[in-house]
């Protein structure tokens, strides 16, 4: 009997430590998994690349116009599994600059979203 409790013992040990040794690894319905980027500032950029094209521009009511602001467009944000739509804002006007909405561009390796910037005259 001690033998037989012996020999259950070490088929259970045997099961335990080699259950421990499986790796689970995600599984991915896309070829590759989203890569986010961080470059080092000043200014820090931070650049979401997905794997799949965002869904059409949103659409939304313009607010009435504010002196002194600009409306920055809604968005649609990656977050690693799904687009998430972002609501517009209210961005003060910068003197000597124009405002680059947020948009996604198309590159080999995804979509790249590029956030919304003032840029100068």
């Amino acid at each position: 009997m001690s033998s037989r409790i012996a020999g259950l013992l070490i088929v259970a040990t045997l099961t335990s430590v080699a259950s421990g040794c499986v790796e689970e690894r995600p599984v991915y319905r896309h070829p590759r998994p989203v890569v986010v980027e961080r470059r080092a500032p000043p200014p820090e950029v931070v650049e979401v690349i997905a794997p799949l094209p965002p869904p059409p521009r949103i659409v939304e009511e313009l607010p009435p116009p504010r002196p002194g602001f600009i409306w920055a467009r809604g968005y649609w944000h990656w977050d690693g599994r799904r687009y998430v739509g972002m609501p517009g804002h209210w961005e003060a006007v910068r003197p000597g600059y124009h405002y680059v909405h947020p948009h996604w561009e198309q590159r080999n390796d995804g979509w790249h979203l590029r956030v919304g910037v003032w840029v100068g005259d």
